[in-house]
């Protein structure tokens, strides 16, 4: 699964997400004030962030794009020479790009939610008439806001046309891989059905997970600040008090909440969707021989393998029942939970609309990332069962036991499966 495409996948993500760590800690201390000496200084803390499209040519924007690109160079020079690969362009620099894409979305979130503050404020100041508004203020503002979403368009189509073509190349190194060791394989249940589509949907389902905890870590470094900032007339919690960064605990505290809850609700999903990709394939494959063979797909053995899929089908609905209950009653309080938390500050008047809006979209955007599991759950439960079958499907090549299910169904070939010989050519 990984080998195909990737040099070395153990040390490879190892080695990737101990130099990420390292340039993390290196920017944040060092590297971000050495774009001074390139006229590129990094934004004062205390200074009210930029609002608009300009922000994303910045200097301090600019100086981070160069350390970005110099720090990729270089982990991607050392594989190309340690271990070259087929697909290292693709595997590396690729990886590379698609991290960079999804740093600058989550920048275009935080320039959103930064220009919340002075619409919202401009709006209160409109609705009850406490300073004069002209239409080229308002008009100003949504221009401001529409410059920042032509700039976010564009990037996320391109980011999925890349994607697309990045996910089509994972999964033709996976084919070629395990097509190079057919003979091994072409007695696996479901063989055809692993090459053909586990494989495209394992690296989709890879990269839109990896994509989206990239995604919720970036989210957190950003927001987390903006929170902080935001939250300095914000002093107590309802039920608890004041507390330190009682915005930032909160947020922490509920998507810790959801996320232990939702696992425990949901444990025994992987196994069900694994076993129901096997009855699924058991069931296919047998219609198939009976297309050739009047020996095949009789009544009995037919209607065996459906009662299997019916009741595995039947089992899964259940479960899927109180854990949809579950999750979809966390998020809907979710939706409100900021405002549940702001609920004091809100009645003694000490925030104003645009910071309103500013702290719900931070909260939203912090409780999202701790919420990886809650939102990605099904997905991964998904992935699971995927990863099971191609994961057996590979232990038939590095002569591994093969799983219980596996040997059963081989076992059952051998009993009364179709010959070599009357295998249609």
């Amino acid at each position: 699964m990984f080998k195909s495409f990737f040099p070395q996948p153990k040390l490879f993500f190892t080695s990737t997400a101990i130099w990420s760590i390292l340039a993390i800690v290196f920017w944040y201390t060092m590297g971000e004030d050495l774009g001074a000496a390139f006229g590129m200084p990094p934004v004062p803390v205390n200074d009210a962030p930029e609002v608009g499209i300009s922000t994303f040519w910045s200097p301090a924007f600019l100086w981070f794009y160069i350390y970005f690109a110099l720090i990729t160079l270089i982990f991607a020079a050392f594989w190309f020479w340690y271990q070259p690969h087929r697909w290292q362009m693709w595997s590396v620099l690729g990886s590379a790009l698609i991290l960079f894409t999804t740093y600058f979305q989550v920048q275009v979130s935080v320039a959103i939610n930064n220009w919340y503050g002075p619409f919202w404020d401009l709006v209160q100041q409109a609705v009850s008439q406490s300073a004069p508004v002209t239409a080229e203020q308002f008009y100003g503002q949504i221009a401001i806001f529409l410059g920042i979403a032509m700039v976010a368009v564009a990037v996320a189509v391109m980011t999925r046309f890349f994607v697309s073509h990045y996910i089509f190349r994972w999964r033709t190194a996976m084919n070629e891989y395990y097509m190079s060791q057919w003979p091994k394989l072409r007695r696996i249940e479901g063989a055809s059905q692993r090459v053909q589509e586990d494989t495209m949907r394992f690296s989709s389902t890879v990269e839109g997970l990896g994509v989206s905890f990239i995604d919720s870590i970036m989210t957190l470094i950003a927001f987390t600040p903006v929170l902080m900032r935001l939250s300095q007339n914000i002093t107590e919690l309802p039920l608890v008090g004041e507390i330190p960064y009682p915005l930032v605990t909160a947020a922490i505290l509920w998507s810790l909440f959801g996320t232990v809850f939702l696992a425990l609700v949901g444990i025994k999903l992987p196994g069900l969707e694994f076993r129901n990709q096997r009855v699924e394939a058991a069931y296919r494959k047998e219609l198939v021989y009976g297309e050739d063979h009047a020996d095949r797909a009789e009544p009995m053995t037919v209607a065996e393998l459906f009662d299997n899929v019916r009741r595995n089908y039947f089992t899964l609905y259940f479960h899927y029942l109180y854990f949809n209950i579950a999750r979809i009653f966390y998020l809907q309080i979710n939706n409100i939970f900021s405002l549940l938390i702001l609920a004091p500050s809100i009645i003694a008047g000490k925030i104003s609309l645009g910071a309103l809006n500013q702290i719900s979209g931070a909260f939203g955007q912090v409780t999202s990332s701790f919420q990886y599991l809650v939102s990605s759950w099904p997905t991964i439960v998904e992935l699971l069962s995927i990863y099971k079958r191609l994961r057996a499907f590979e232990k038939a090549i590095d002569n591994q036991p093969l799983p219980e299910i596996d040997q059963h169904y081989l076992e059952r070939e051998a009993r009364g499966g179709e010959l070599e010989a009357d295998r249609p050519t």
